[in-house]
């Protein structure tokens, strides 16, 4: 096992691999941004360097002050967690060349599955269904035209190296074709210096299931079922919950041993999660793969009682897997809701600005993940996200109830949240019975209300 590593992130994600490590013995050292500084989590790593200003492709983004803080720091690994440089396979080739660990796959695997217009060729040698679309990037308009018109509408277009829904836009016809994949285009090259995009069937009134999968050094690959993050808003999840509600039992096998053959062709290893949508005949298309621990993790965790982040350190340490496929097992359901600096009454404008008081709900089942607390000041310059509720009842319907509970008792003065927004959610007939699809929010409460 490593001595010491690196946590190259922030915030949430960055106190919950410090606390991980400190558990199993391990020595941190955090990286903090001009905007992060005095930020009462770093206190809990064994050292603490800064990486620049609070703009992030001046700080965590930047691989040159990120490697330097780890060689001063003198580390053995790099922890990236998710978002920043987590899925950047250069990055990744980059710590191994300097004899630094990389707490993930391998950048091979990473450029094979990150680009997503190479994962579903992937997909497809591994027999996971893919969604219609182009063979390749999309070379012009009228390619564009041409493949739309082969896979019918409405189409989706997609950028190959995006996520988060940016570079991301659906067409219902020739002309908001042409118009949706210049903007596309320009947002992807935007957001990830790369402008190439692909076109997909769009599949109507989608939900979106993704599964955790974890593989080792020495050729063992499992699933840790699945999750069902079909709460979305603009493409960003919301609300996340395992297992999946309202799916056969025959579905959800399938989906989760197609997930596995996906692992093993692209040669994958560490954490991961292979996402798919499900349209309203259970039928189930590989959409993409995202090479890192997700936001969404807890719920894994809590139905499993499987440490993801302790798995991840382990494989990469080089320990064979601790478990077999037959010895995974869900008891009970699990939900997190996202807590976000957001005002979802102005559009879920951002809200960042300083905690006054914050109360954390508690009592059986109830986890509450945040690097936040009283007189905390949430910046401007990340995301929006300050905590992550996640709770882990017998049923469904107790976990609902029990979630409804805590986020009453969930107190965060001083800036706005999206509390008020989750609670409504988990209180609607359609969530509850499962009547549901990734448009679901938009729908029900367009934007004003």
């Amino acid at each position: 096992m490593f001595k010491r590593i690196l946590v190259a992130n922030r915030g949430e994600i960055a106190l919950r691999i410090i606390r991980a490590c400190r558990e199993l013995g391990i020595e941190t050292v955090a990286i903090f941004s001009e905007a992060d500084r005095g930020a009462k989590y770093l206190d809990l790593a064994d050292e603490r360097y800064c990486v620049g200003p609070a703009k992030a492709s001046e700080s965590y983004l930047k691989i040159n002050r990120v490697i330097s803080a780890a060689e001063v720091g003198n580390v053995q690994a790099i922890h990236p967690g998710y978002g920043f440089l987590a899925e950047n396979a250069h990055f990744a080739e980059v710590c191994r060349s300097c004899n630094i660990e990389f707490i993930g796959p391998s950048h091979e695997a990473m450029l094979k599955l990150g680009d997503k217009n190479t994962a579903r060729k992937l997909a497809r040698e591994a027999g996971v269904p893919v969604v219609p679309g182009s063979d390749g990037l999309i070379a012009d308009d009228r390619d564009a035209v041409r493949i739309a018109h082969e896979i019918g509408f409405p189409v989706l277009i997609k950028a190959t190296a995006g996520g988060g829904g940016r570079g991301m836009r659906v067409a219902s016809n020739d002309l908001a074709l042409n118009s949706a994949l210049s903007q596309a285009k320009a947002e992807a090259e935007a957001a990830f210096g790369d402008g190439g995009v692909y076109l997909e069937k769009y599949v109507e009134h989608p939900r979106h299931i993704e599964v955790q999968v974890v593989a080792d050094l020495h050729g063992n690959a499992v699933h840790l079922w699945e999750r069902d993050c079909t709460m979305q808003r603009r493409h960003q999840k919301v609300i996340e919950e395992s297992p999946a509600a309202h799916i056969s039992e025959k579905v959800r096998r399938e989906i989760c041993e197609a997930a596995v053959r996906l692992v093993h062709v692209a040669n994958y290893t560490n954490a991961g999660t292979v996402e798919f949508i499900v349209d309203r005949h259970e039928n189930f298309y590989f959409i993409e793969a995202n090479a890192r621990i997700q936001v969404e993790h807890p719920v894994t965790e809590m139905v499993t009682g499987i440490d993801l982040i302790k798995t991840q350190l382990r494989i990469a340490a080089g320990e064979p897997l601790a478990f077999k496929q037959e010895d995974i097992q869900v008891r009970g359901h699990a939900i997190e809701c996202r807590i976000n600096a957001e005002n979802p009454f102005k559009n879920f404008q951002p809200a960042p600005g300083k905690i006054e008081q914050l109360i954390v709900p508690g009592g059986f089942g109830v986890r509450f993940d945040s690097h936040a607390h009283a007189g905390y000041v949430v910046p401007s310059n990340y995301d929006s996200m300050i905590g992550k509720l996640i709770v882990h009842q017998p049923t469904r319907r107790e976990a609902i109830e029990c979630m409804l509970r805590a986020l009453k008792e969930l107190r965060v003065e001083g800036i706005p949240t999206t509390v008020p927004r989750l609670a409504d959610i988990l209180r609607h007939t359609a969530f509850n019975e499962g009547r549901v699809d990734t448009t679901f929010i938009e729908r029900t409460w367009p934007p004003g209300t």
